[in-house]
């Protein structure tokens, strides 16, 4: 793979806006590029390279990754590395590379979960695959119900003092665990920076307690799968396109375009077209709406869809009316089966 050197766009910063994390110093893009899907070992390298060099270009300067994002596990933070060695290097100071750990990553006791001595073996292990000195955000990918609190807490306090991470995290954690989390990494001198959830219209669970607590506690917040994996766009209106996601994904099936699905993803459809945009960029601007939620993570399959998802941020906000009306149609389990 070779390529003609990298120059970012001058004009990066221009349009993208920037919202402070919690009450942190930090600023994040309101629209962030997750790795999760898409730049595994199996997908085409000038395509993953084309996406992450035009994000930066249009000013998305957040990269979110975890140790098992492929697949295989660990193969999104070794193309990643490549990218930045080549292409990016120079830009390390305008970037916020995140990666995260709590998931299996390797087999026995310790290649799981949240202890010390998986998080930071995690840590070190994800730092060699994208060749950094440093993350500018370490999670803790979920929360152990067999290991204390403190002790995970303990490693992200850790990572951060060592200089191994700028941040600490936290991912997938309930509202009291939410504050508890915090709490714990405020009275070791290293406060939350952020929380990533799973947020959209049909997926509320985050509603009930967790951004109350965030707001609570001074954190930022960012979602992932703010499009419901794609169920939140019109791919499926009109049947199941071949070769698309809910045809190999394991996190769909399509069993879960059930006729609610249908009539509330279409009432949804319409609303948006009303606006000149596509469900996707309502569902964007929809969580994002009033201030609440830092930036969302996208994905990508390629440069157009990530421009198209971009341009959410051009519309108007939603009105108290448009909110309304979308209200009865943004149920929380639309999509699941």
């Amino acid at each position: 793979m070779t390529h003609d050197p990298y120059v970012a766009d001058a004009a990066r910063y221009a349009t993208m806006p920037y919202a402070r994390s919690g009450r942190s110093g930090l600023r994040l893009p309101r629209i962030s590029l997750g790795l999760w899907q898409n730049f595994g070992g199996h997908h085409s390298l000038d395509n993953q390279r084309a996406i992450l060099l035009a994000a930066f270009d249009m000013g998305i300067t957040h990269i979110d990754l975890a140790n098992n994002y492929g697949p295989p596990p660990g193969s999104a933070e070794e193309n990643f590395g490549g990218f930045l060695a080549r292409d990016l290097k120079p830009y390390r100071d305008e970037l916020i590379i995140s990666t995260k750990a709590g998931y299996s990553m390797w087999p026995g006791p310790y290649g799981d979960w949240g202890s010390r001595k998986y998080l930071l073996s995690s840590l070190d292990a994800s730092l060699t695959r994208m060749g950094l000195d440093y993350v500018d955000v370490f999670y803790h990918h979920r929360p152990d119900p067999e290991t204390p609190i403190e002790e995970s807490m303990m490693a992200l306090d850790q990572a951060v003092r060592s200089g191994k991470a700028l941040y600490a995290g936290i991912s997938n954690y309930g509202p009291a665990e939410t504050e508890e989390a915090a709490r714990i990494l405020k009275e070791l001198g290293t406060p939350l920076l952020i929380h990533q959830f799973k947020y959209s219209m049909y997926e509320r669970t985050a509603e009930d307690g967790l951004l109350d607590a965030l707001d609570a506690v001074g954190a930022g917040s960012i979602v992932f799968s703010p499009l419901a994996q794609g169920m939140l766009t019109d791919r499926y209106l009109a049947g199941i396109p071949e070769g698309s996601r809910i045809t190999h994904s394991q996190f769909l099936h399509e069993n879960q375009l059930t006729d609610t699905y249908l009539e509330r993803t279409r009432a949804l459809n319409e609303i948006a077209a009303g606006r000149g945009q596509s469900l996707a960029q309502l569902a964007l601007q929809w969580v994002l709406r009033g201030g609440r939620v830092t930036s969302a993570l996208v994905g990508a399959s390629s440069v157009a869809q990530l421009a198209a998802n971009v341009a959410a941020l051009d519309f108007p906000d939603l009105t108290d009316e448009e909110l309304a009306a979308i209200e009865p149609h943004a149920v929380h389990g639309t999509h699941y089966a």
